[in-house]
């Protein structure tokens, strides 16, 4: 008895050489020959459905058509496009209603589902299924899509020029043996017994029970993740502040991981380089931001150099995709109740690549909206690079002597 795979290999070597009567009649020839069960067999092995088998059983004793002719006179459904020939262009109407129909449409204001477009044809005199619906949406060569983020907004005309400067100040630095760290502020989490997006495996039917809303409330404690990516060690620290996300916080964050982590991994270190975005609470317009860092550099004895991504490409921040990402794999689908959680489920993150995470509670408060006067600004002993100086820049340690 033949079997799957020599039917496979005969239709595949066969079937281009013939037409679709005579490809049907080759098959049902099979499922004769081979009797009980031959049906399932060649139906899986041509592709062919079983109505179409048992069709071409039937033609088999019939006399043979004219070698020109697929079907007999008059045989095979017509298209609904054939019985309705306005039907294509009523089901575009109401898909693009800005440009082919009403603006005012009902279905411009919904998601447009198969059903929906089935029963506003159908109103307008357009009989029709959403399965058929759904074949001729292919036909005509639409499909189903999500929203594409690729429009970045204006680039500014530097942009590549900067993450080229970026790169080769990270790889100076990191053959130096100098840290490198990417830094930044994770999206704010609610915390509580919240739905969190995603899921998680548990026993059938026993889902975690959580508060069926979850409103902007001031009142419901929030946690701000800032983290600490060290690109040479592909390690993170993460501080979860219970307060304000300004640049005092930011910079405390930076001066714990120095401190836990960064310390001790470069002793010999006399600068360090942070990748940061160009807004938030570590942006470069903000002269808190340096004002800490001024701060932390004394304190350290090191020379901190900055370098800013471009404005409007944050996405692209190492921390985003080789940190924070894992650490919303990790977190999926388990409501973060306390700040303890939180933590703990951060540094509980790791990939198979190496990365471990350090995270501790902030329970400091920053206050916002901190002034710096034009005395401060001048205690910041700030050297800007020949290149954007704005954007690349190094806060030295030691006072500046003229």
């Amino acid at each position: 008895m033949d079997t799957h795979e020599e039917l496979e290999q005969k239709y595949a070597l066969l079937f281009p050489h013939l037409n679709e009567r005579q490809q049907h009649l080759v098959a049902a020839t099979d499922a004769q020959r081979l009797g009980r069960g031959a049906i399932a067999l060649v139906a899986r092995a041509s592709g062919f459905s079983r109505p179409t088998l048992y069709k071409a059983l039937r033609d088999l004793p019939r006399p043979p058509l004219p070698v020109e002719r697929v079907r007999r006179s008059g045989a095979g459904r017509k298209k609904l496009v054939d019985h309705d020939p306005l039907l294509a262009q009523a089901l575009e109407a109401l898909l693009d209603p800005d440009t082919r129909g009403d603006p005012m449409s009902p279905l411009r204001w919904t998601c447009k589902s198969t059903r929906q477009l089935a029963e506003a044809l159908s109103r307008s005199g357009h009989p029709i299924s959403h399965e058929k619906v759904a074949q001729l949406l292919h036909q005509l060569d639409y499909s189903l899509q999500a929203n594409a983020k690729t429009q970045e907004g204006k680039q500014h005309p530097d942009r590549n020029a900067q993450f080229r400067y970026l790169g080769n100040r990270s790889q100076y630095f990191l053959t130096q043996r100098w840290p490198v760290v990417s830094v930044d502020t994770k999206k704010k989490e609610l915390v509580g017994n919240y739905a969190n997006s995603g899921q998680e495996w548990l026993p059938e039917g026993e889902p975690e029970q959580v508060s069926d809303h979850d409103f902007p409330d001031p009142h419901v404690p929030k946690a701000v993740p800032y983290g600490v990516y060290d690109e040479g060690h592909n390690l993170g620290w993460v501080s979860v502040g219970c307060s304000h996300d300004t640049a005092s916080f930011a910079v405390a964050s930076i001066r714990r991981w120095w401190q836990e982590m960064g310390q001790e991994l470069y002793p010999e270190a006399k600068q360090v380089l942070i990748c940061a975005d160009s807004g938030g609470s570590n942006g470069y317009r903000l002269r808190l931001w340096k004002v800490e860092l001024q701060r932390w550099a004394t304190e350290a004895a090191l020379d901190v150099t900055v370098c800013h991504y471009p404005p409007g490409t944050s996405k692209w921040n190492k921390i985003e995709h080789r940190l924070f990402s894992h650490i919303t794999m990790n977190w999926r689908g388990r409501p973060l109740r306390s700040y303890q959680v939180i933590v703990n489920l951060i540094g509980a993150t790791t990939t198979e690549t190496g990365l471990r995470v350090q995270a501790e509670l902030d329970k400091e408060v920053y206050p916002a909206k901190v002034k710096v006067s034009d005395e401060q600004m001048a205690t910041v002993q700030l050297y800007p690079h020949y290149f954007h100086g704005e954007w690349n820049y190094t806060i030295k340690h030691e006072e500046r002597h003229e």
